[in-house]
């Protein structure tokens, strides 16, 4: 089951996907930054049911031997952005996702409690598809509306605020055309 709604001053359709893996903010006013995470269940395949079967909690993890890791796994984002650039909500913007892990921004840990993530399908070496960041260009400018304390310096990949531990979105995301968009 699922709902859907457009992203004000857009075309852009958002399907609401059930999902349980998120909590309250310690302070919901206190929403400044803005995570961008790449993600495919298998690691390179796309198109596959499995990235929303983990954030909806339902993975079959004997469907790939790598999925062994996700077993017990409760992993979640705001949203996630499709080859297609179709985008799926997950949590609500209000609330606190599970995506960052250990992190810190500018000397600040526990990213999730003042941030916004959306995952990109796609890996740290291949290319994301137009769609996508036109997607993400959309659904940024209306978090943005939301949360005016996210400014551009406040949009960071994963591997800003998990050192050494992440990577994504990878050197394969054209920052300069994301915020090229994003100023347009």
């Amino acid at each position: 089951k699922h709902t859907e709604f457009c992203l004000p001053n857009s075309s852009f359709r958002v399907t609401q996907r059930p999902c349980t893996f998120f909590d309250e903010r310690p302070n919901e006013q206190d929403v400044n930054l803005l995570v961008v995470h790449n993600i495919s269940l298998p690691a390179g395949e796309f198109g596959t049911e499995h990235v929303d079967a983990l954030f909806i909690g339902n993975i079959d993890c004997a469907a790939h031997p790598s999925f062994t890791d996700l077993e017990g796994l409760k992993v979640s984002a705001h949203c996630f952005i499709r080859r297609d650039g179709q985008v799926l909500q997950y949590v609500p913007f209000n609330k606190r996702a599970w995506h960052a892990g250990v992190s810190e921004f500018k000397g600040r840990q526990r990213c999730n409690d003042f941030s916004i993530g959306i995952e990109l399908e796609g890996t740290d070496t291949t290319p994301y598809t137009d769609a996508q960041y036109v997607a993400l260009t959309a659904c940024t400018r209306y978090i943005m509306q939301l949360y005016p304390g996210i400014t551009p310096d406040r949009i960071v990949g994963h591997c800003d605020i998990a050192s050494g531990r992440k990577t994504d979105p990878g050197e394969a995301f054209d920052w300069q055309k994301f915020f090229k968009l994003l100023s347009e």
